[in-house]
């Protein structure tokens, strides 16, 4: 994931991202809403409730731990 802004509408996401909640690490932090996890259950997409940025999980899905 790259430096990008809040202003962000699609962010493209791997598993070294997850656990993934919004603002992300790389978001600046001046203009950021209260951290929110997001879940990819649905597909592998899920938008952020604060600010609609769409994350889409792209790559290889992570293993079990079980």
């Amino acid at each position: 994931m790259s430096e990008s802004a809040i202003t962000a509408r699609y962010i493209e996401v791997t598993a070294h991202d997850l656990p993934l909640s919004c603002p992300t690490p790389a978001m600046s932090v001046w203009n950021t809403h209260p951290k929110v996890g997001i879940p990819l259950a649905h597909g592998g997409e899920a938008r952020c409730p604060y600010c609609g940025t769409l994350y889409k999980f792209t790559g290889e899905l992570p293993k079990g731990h079980h």
